[in-house]
């Protein structure tokens, strides 16, 4: 190219548009190369648009359009944000405790942190956040760091939410007071029998595998040989992770993942060493909120058939991002790879380039069509069909890891009134009254989390929230708490337990009106049911 040329050209350029002349264009014959063509775009606006402007906020713009019109996963933070979204995989911090996007103006739950102020009070992936202390929360420039200086905030502080769920006509009203949110990614680890095990995983953050190492031992001191891991409503994490949690199930040399990309050279994650489990038999729970890395351990899982997957079809995330940090602590993360799993699956879900937000819209689209109810609406590209390592048996790509037990979603048990005692916090406040009043007295009759969960009677508890839910409004019929009743018992026990011991597990007192961790052990429990699974 003639940069002296091309410098006349752009000056040329300049100085007619400084005389505001509408007959002068730059020459047609020079073509600015993309990158100068942005630069000069913005030097244009700086120098000449009518009003001030900022240039930083200029690029930041620009750099936030362009990824728009890549996928829907590649994204721009500025160093607040940067800072705060990894919080969750890194550190610690203080308040509610939910993972979100922002879908057109409205900010939208992903996803709650296990054990976080959200999701004990009921708050659910897909709820829409609209308002926040009675001010309205939607707007067309809602930014991340808006939502997350908003919703954060000091341990033991209180903020008001109002929150638009499904097709409800009504907002639902949530008191949340903010707490420290947890960083463990392993939270729920107990004997079911005195052969297996359970292991549940919210996320897969950098210290996930040795969390794990730290489980398995604990329950086989306790005489587990089997083991079910729930990775649902598991938005993953650290690709990393995934790799090692997946080596502990696997043998030397055995592929976990590997990545493809344009411009990145391609990998393959290898198990290094083989890790002594003592599990045989293992089942994954998964739902359509496991993604990314839950995508990638299921799949490994089920490719080399280590293990049954039980539940729904998974999220279907299978773009790897990396990080670009920017010296100022803003980043790029962007897509750089596609993952696949060791039979060579892509488990990405299709997307149309520039469309984020039909996208971020598949759950309502699978509710509409049925999937979450029947295995016979889940949407199979045929044409994708794979088979497993060992045993040869038909899997797909295309979109997520499809379990090879179908279980459909389960609302048999919910009503508004169940929904309205915890959103309103009647149930946390009843705990935590009850547990002020007697937790000496419970501890010394009940000294480990295991005898509580197996032998306490919850029924005067229950009986007495029942009367307190009342007493503050609540009035259920006959019919909600025939449908309910078993739910809230077993997660005011479930909630007690959790608060009264340090290893408490809230998952061990609900899990059994949980019917894909009812499917699972059911499967694990029959050696010949499990195996035919496993067969082609």
């Amino acid at each position: 190219m003639n940069i002296r040329k091309t410098a006349l050209g752009a000056a040329a350029f300049l100085a007619c548009a400084a005389t505001l002349s509408l007959t002068a264009a730059p020459p047609r014959d020079e073509q600015l190369p993309p990158s100068q063509k942005l630069r000069f775009a913005e030097m244009l606006i700086e120098n000449y648009y009518v009003d001030s402007v900022a240039p930083d906020s200029i690029v930041t713009e620009a750099i936030v359009a362009m990824l728009k019109t890549l996928d829907p996963h590649s994204s721009y933070t500025s160093p607040k944000e940067t800072e705060e979204l990894t919080q969750p995989l890194d550190g610690k911090f203080s308040g509610i405790g939910v993972q979100f996007s922002i879908v057109r103006d409205t900010v939208c739950v992903v996803q709650t942190t296990a054990g976080g102020p959200s999701q004990r009070l009921g708050i659910l992936p897909g709820d829409r956040i609209l308002y926040v202390n009675d001010t309205l929360f939607t707007h067309p420039k809602m930014v991340n760091s808006e939502v997350l200086k908003t919703l954060r905030g000091p341990k033991g502080s209180v903020v008001n939410l109002k929150v638009k769920r499904g097709d409800e006509k009504e907002l639902i009203d949530f008191r949340i007071v903010r707490d420290d949110i947890p960083i463990y990614s392993v939270d729920n680890v107990y004997m079911v029998t005195p052969e297996v095990g359970f292991i549940s995983v919210s996320r897969f953050a950098e210290d996930t595998p040795s969390e794990i190492d730290d489980a398995i031992s604990k329950l086989r001191a306790r005489g587990m040989k089997h083991l079910i891991i729930d990775l649902q409503s598991n938005g993953g994490g650290y690709l990393g992770a995934a790799h090692g949690l997946a080596s502990r199930f696997l043998k030397p040399g055995d592929v976990t993942v590997s990545t493809k990309g344009r411009a990145v050279p391609d990998t393959r994650l290898t198990v290094d060493k083989n890790y002594d489990t003592g599990v045989d038999r293992l089942v994954v729970m998964v739902d359509q909120f496991s993604a990314s890395a839950a995508e990638i351990f299921a799949g490994a899982m089920q490719d080399y058939d280590r293990g049954v997957v039980v539940g729904r079809r998974t999220f279907g995330k299978g773009l790897v991002q990396r990080p670009f940090p920017f010296p100022d602590g803003s980043m790029i993360r962007l897509t750089t790879s596609r993952y696949y799993t060791p039979s060579g699956r892509s488990i990405q879900k299709p997307y149309a380039k520039g469309h984020g937000e039909e996208y971020q819209l598949d759950m309502l689209n699978r509710l509409s069509h049925g999937e979450l109810w029947s295995a016979d609406s889940m949407k199979i590209d045929s044409t994708l069909e794979y088979r497993t390592l060992r045993h040869g048996r038909v899997v797909y790509g295309g979109g997520g890891i499809v379990p090879d037990r179908f279980v459909p979603l389960d609302t048999t048990n919910n009503t508004r009134f169940q929904r309205d005692i915890v959103a309103k916090g009647i149930l946390n406040r009843f705990v935590t009254d009850r547990l002020d009043k007697n937790r000496t007295a419970l501890l010394a009759r009940y000294p480990d989390n295991d005898t509580f969960c197996r032998t306490y009677d919850i029924g005067p508890e229950y009986d007495q929230l029942i009367v307190t839910a009342r007493a503050e409004g609540l009035e259920p019929t006959d019919q909600d708490l025939e449908r309910s009743g078993r739910l809230i018992a077993a997660m005011l026990k479930g909630l007690m337990a959790r608060d009264l011991y340090p290893d408490g597990t809230y998952m061990q007192c609900v899990n059994p009106l949980n019917q894909v961790f009812n499917q699972a052990l059911d499967l694990i429990l029959d050696p010949e049911a499990y195996n035919r699974l496993l067969q082609p």
